[in-house]
């Protein structure tokens, strides 16, 4: 998919919730789309994609037919979007899939398998310890896994640095900044379900 297909999908999300027509919190993806393109351009389909609860392009970017995803979304499951059949799940919990995604890995490497796992997360999770001793297992054990954080310097609301100060990241192999066009939960508009 291109940065334009993945902004027009957000765009009619957008649309649909302040609608009323989801009935459920959404968590809209935006201002990563370059950055997103080019972490998916190294993973294969046959690769697994864990994320955290804004999960809308990496689902797309990993081959899930937009139908599907828009489908999930419609059906309020924004946040908890599972395709096993794509190799893809996310979780509404902080933190939630990075043990799963480690689990994973090590079935991989027992297995002797070439497939790989790619976690997605934030930086604050990226702060928690479950990212840390995830992180430190995977390096221990050489797994293949890659964490990606993704930086835009907000958990919910409240400004990362203002939380944690001088973050020292620990996990990621691969970590990028951008600016969220739209607020933490919804699209802009109050919506009463």
């Amino acid at each position: 998919m291109t940065a334009d297909e993945l902004i027009a999908f957000e765009a009619d999300i957008a649309a649909c919730f302040n609608r009323g027509e989801i009935r459920s919190p959404i968590h809209l993806d935006g201002g990563n789309e370059a950055q997103l393109i080019e972490v998916f351009s190294t993973i294969k389909r046959t690769d697994w994609v864990l994320t955290s609860w804004r999960s809308h392009y990496k689902a797309l970017l990993h081959g899930v037919p937009p139908a599907e995803v828009k489908a999930a979304i419609m059906a309020g499951h924004s946040i908890t979007m599972c395709f096993p059949e794509y190799r893809f799940f996310s979780s509404a919990i902080v933190g939630g899939t990075l043990p799963i995604g480690l689990g994973i890995s090590l079935a991989i490497k027992r297995a002797a398998g070439s497939e790989r796992v790619h976690c997605f997360i934030g930086e604050m999770t990226a702060a928690t310890g479950i990212a840390h001793e995830c992180g430190q297992y995977a390096a221990s054990f050489n797994l293949p896994i890659r964490f990606i954080v993704e930086d835009n310097g907000l958990s919910v609301c409240t400004p990362t640095a203002k939380v944690w100060g001088d973050v020292v990241d620990t996990v990621s192999d691969v970590r990028f900044e951008y600016k969220l066009p739209h607020p933490h939960s919804g699209a802009g508009k109050r919506v009463q379900f």
